[in-house]
């Protein structure tokens, strides 16, 4: 393979279908090490992009020891385990590019923001949203002037009612303690979308939600613990037989098992935590929850909503001259002048955009790619000192709705960053 050389830290769904596929299909950049603890996913990305035996490693501080072998790193673990490997990886002298959110914490990902800063080291962070051609579009329609000046946004993610099911209700997403809340671990892309749109930072936030429907108390007559169990399996739209059972072997279903023969996933399902009932499972984040904010007099609302037949993300800007309507599934955009006809415009797909998050990962590796290769390379997509703000944004969000109050956001910005700058220094001094 040619290009820059890359260690990748994580072979689970992201690290083997994006990274890895990335790798073998471009050859645009040469994965030459790999950390993953479970053998099983380790040696078989590791097979398919020929990395020897010497540089497959469990833990990823045992390949740390080796010394520098390449040029950057991809950390692709689960949300929980980002800011160690980060911080030691950048006082190694790696740029890396991040799996969002970048911590489960805010100080964690403010942890992580600082010692980039430190060790005067690039940090991409995955918002991979930012590449899509969709969302380029809609942008540059916004900074042209197009409609005028620009009065508010009103943004949508519409999650699935299979797909909150199966990430956060059963999956790994579904506990704010474990992982974090909703706000950040699915929409922290949106929070970021919203911010890079506007391009100013968001000045007051509010929020409300709560989990509704996935709890025990809503648990049908007749049901089980587990659908195979369940005598009123059939009429649930949620039941695990219908997502996982059928003749797709890709996302989700390769996520139950590594086993993804009928009698594995049926075992998976018998099993582990993808087999239980929507109402009977340990989730506790929101299923639905709606945000306001203010940026400097742009008024902007955001709806996170589970109940949703599509899974999808719909946009309208308003502006002084027009609006713009955006239907991201479909790729289109209807551009509304006061006074004119409408313009739709249909996004064209190549190749590449029918691939994750339309196009938008291979995109983004794209950037990577050219960050590596130029050491001086500054524009970066998605930094860390922005990627931060989302982040921001999204515990703001949090906190409000918990508190019901609305937070001052450069207040909320520079208490928490001073917080975790003095604790930082201080226990290096």
């Amino acid at each position: 393979m040619a290009g820059p050389k890359v260690i990748l830290i994580g072979a689970g769904s992201r690290g083997r279908d994006i990274y890895g596929a990335y790798a073998l299909e471009t050859s645009k950049m040469d994965i030459v090490a790999l950390a993953e603890p479970n053998d099983q996913r380790r040696n078989s990305l590791a097979e398919r992009l020929k990395i020897p035996s010497n540089r497959r490693f469990r833990d990823w501080k045992d390949l740390l020891s080796v010394g520098k072998i390449a040029d950057g790193v991809i950390i692709a673990t689960m949300d929980n385990l980002h800011v160690e490997p980060a911080v030691e990886f950048l006082k190694a002298g790696y740029d890396i590019l991040l799996e969002k959110p970048i911590d489960r914490t805010l100080d964690g990902a403010i942890k992580v923001y600082l010692y980039a800063q430190k060790y005067k080291r690039r940090v991409m962070v995955a918002h991979v949203l930012r590449y899509t051609k969709f969302f380029r579009k809609v942008r540059e329609l916004v900074w042209s002037g197009t409609i005028g000046d620009l009065i508010g946004i009103e943004h949508k993610e519409n999650v699935g009612y299979w797909h909150m099911a199966h990430s956060f209700v059963r999956g790994n997403w579904r506990s704010k303690e474990e992982t974090a809340p909703m706000i950040l671990t699915k929409s922290c892309h949106d929070m970021d979308i919203i911010y890079w749109i506007i391009g100013k930072k968001c000045s007051k936030i509010s929020s409300f939600g709560n989990l509704m429907y996935f709890r025990r108390e809503k648990m049908p007559e007749g049901a089980a613990e587990r659908c195979l169990d369940c005598k009123v399996e059939d009429t649930c739209p949620y039941s695990a037989l219908k997502i996982y059972l059928n003749s797709k072997t890709g996302w989700p279903q390769n996520v139950i098992s590594e086993d993804l023969s009928y009698e594995g996933r049926l075992k998976a399902l018998r099993e582990g935590p993808y087999g239980r009932c929507v109402y009977a499972c340990d989730n506790d984040v929101v299923d639905h929850q709606v945000v306001s904010m203010d940026f400097e007099g742009i008024s902007v609302s955001f709806t996170m909503q589970a109940f949703t037949f599509e899974m999808d993300r719909r946009i309208r800007i308003f502006g002084s001259k027009g609006e713009i309507q955006g239907h991201f599934g479909k790729s289109e955009i209807d551009v509304l002048l006061f006074g004119k006809e409408k313009e739709k415009i249909q996004i064209e797909s190549g190749d590449i955009d029918t691939l994750g998050h339309a196009g938008g990962d291979f995109y983004m590796l794209d950037d990577f790619v050219k960050m590596l290769e130029d050491p001086n390379y500054e524009s970066i997509s998605t930094s860390i000192r922005d990627s931060l703000e989302s982040h921001l944004m999204a515990w703001a969000a949090e906190n409000a709705r918990l508190e019901n109050t609305v937070i001052d956001m450069e207040n909320y910005r520079s208490e928490n960053i001073d917080k975790v700058y003095k604790k930082i220094f201080g226990e290096e001094s």
